[in-house]
């Protein structure tokens, strides 16, 4: 007799409790996706038809989405590839209370509509004193989109020739900034750029002059640029991007500009990332001048890109919530992340794991702080266990130097050294 005619029928196998439940949680197409695959193994000889059932269940992914949690090894605090800022436990609990109906643009006590995400502008404001007013879009290219539209869209925009920069992906500033409708006037040279250089190009035709951090690279000897607090003299507006996110002076950054700074140095607006060094959600900030913020906000193209609830959210616990992981991953001791590193190592290498304590260097990434380096402490391993590790469950992704496979602890949180050992002893073993 044929053995495929054994093959149990579909709605037989997704009768199983366990695939109901997992229905319920994974959407009934995945799970009857995993039980199809199941019957045609079956059907291939590769296992019983009793085992049709089992199979399916071990084959159903862990979530629905196929993006996955892993854990940053690599030493890099902000790490585009990986998502860029871990956000704080608090934000994601704000996230989970605002994914059903919320008050986003809503008043419990009148009943009628209110400002949207107010509680999110309002925690900005607060964080940034200097500002006279915030807005909020879904990145920092966005807020620089915005305010370029605004303010210069068939006019010119004056900025040095040693801005025009070029991030990650190809992106470039001024292919951006032309998107707009503006047009660029290119001033100074690659590393020099003076007051001058600007006032000579400013006349009718200036929508603004932009001051761009050149924030993923440095150019070191003979340089010099124009300071924000010198051009607010050439009677335009001034609109500084400082990338990154910071809102105030950062002591172990003292290169990396912050908004309240460029905005007391007399920037008009200044625009920012949310979830680069503010630790937040992806998120763009304009902050400064009343009137101009407000003339972006009311542009037709700030509908466009505007945040979800979710979003707003996860900004607002970032503000008024606790210390974020970059912050404390920035601030870690390198004495107790020796510890960590030698206390894993040893484990590791008593399970008979060729796993060694090393010192190591981390850098914060996301564009920010250049050349800055943050001593750190990693485990060092055979560089074969790289794939496993970041095939493993849960994923584990370090960086290659030397030959050798380095898991920096300053990226990994205290609490996973736990979860860390494991997924090295399972791809070992």
């Amino acid at each position: 007799m044929d053995p495929r005619r054994h093959v149990p029928r579909t709605d037989a196998v997704l009768a199983d409790p366990r695939l109901v439940a997992a229905g319920g949680r994974l959407g009934r197409s995945v799970v009857k996706d995993a039980v199809a695959r199941a019957q045609q193994r079956a059907r291939l000889g590769e296992i019983g038809p009793e085992q049709v059932a089992d199979a399916a269940v071990a084959a159903l992914p862990s979530q629905t989405a196929s993006l996955r949690a892993v854990i940053n090894a690599t030493g890099v605090l902000i790490h585009t590839n990986l998502g860029r800022a871990p956000l704080s436990p608090a934000a994601v609990e704000s996230m989970a209370a605002a994914a059903g109906a919320a008050d986003v643009e809503f008043d419990l006590q009148t009943g009628a509509r209110a400002r949207r995400g107010r509680g999110a502008l309002d925690a900005l404001t607060r964080a940034v004193p200097a500002a006279e007013d915030v807005h909020v879009v879904n990145n920092n290219a966005a807020a620089l989109v915005l305010a370029a539209t605004v303010l210069a869209a068939g006019r010119e925009i004056v900025i040095s020739r040693g801005e025009l920069v070029e991030i990650g992906d190809g992106f470039r500033i001024p292919d951006l900034l032309v998107s707009t409708g503006a047009r660029l006037r290119e001033v100074g040279t690659t590393n020099r750029t003076s007051y001058r250089d600007y006032a000579a190009a400013v006349g009718p035709e200036t929508g603004c002059v932009l001051k761009v951090h050149p924030s993923n690279f440095l150019i070191e000897g003979f340089t010099g640029s124009a300071e924000v607090s010198e051009l607010t003299a050439l009677g335009v507006p001034v609109v500084a991007d400082i990338g990154s996110g910071l809102l105030t002076r950062e002591p172990l950054l003292p290169a990396e500009p912050d908004a309240t700074t460029v905005l007391e140095a007399g920037a008009d607006l200044v625009t920012a990332s949310g979830d680069k060094l503010l630790g937040g959600p992806q998120a763009g900030l304009l902050l400064g001048r009343r009137d101009l913020v407000e003339r972006c906000r009311r542009h037709p193209l700030a509908r466009a890109l505007r945040v979800d609830k979710l979003t707003l959210a996860a900004l607002e616990a970032t503000l008024r919530g606790p210390a974020v992981p970059v912050r404390q991953a920035l601030y870690a001791d390198p004495a107790a992340l020796g510890d960590r590193a030698a206390a894993l190592a040893g484990a590791l290498a008593g399970a008979g794991v060729d796993a060694r304590a090393v010192p190591s260097e981390a850098a914060v990434g996301g564009g920010g702080a250049p050349g800055v380096r943050l001593p750190s402490a990693a485990v060092s391993l055979p560089e074969r266990l790289a794939v496993a590790l970041r095939t493993g469950e849960p994923p584990v992704v370090g960086r290659i130097e030397g030959g050798r496979l380095l898991l920096d602890l300053r990226t990994v949180p205290g609490d996973r050294d736990g979860d860390v050992a494991r997924a090295i002893l399972e791809a070992s073993g």
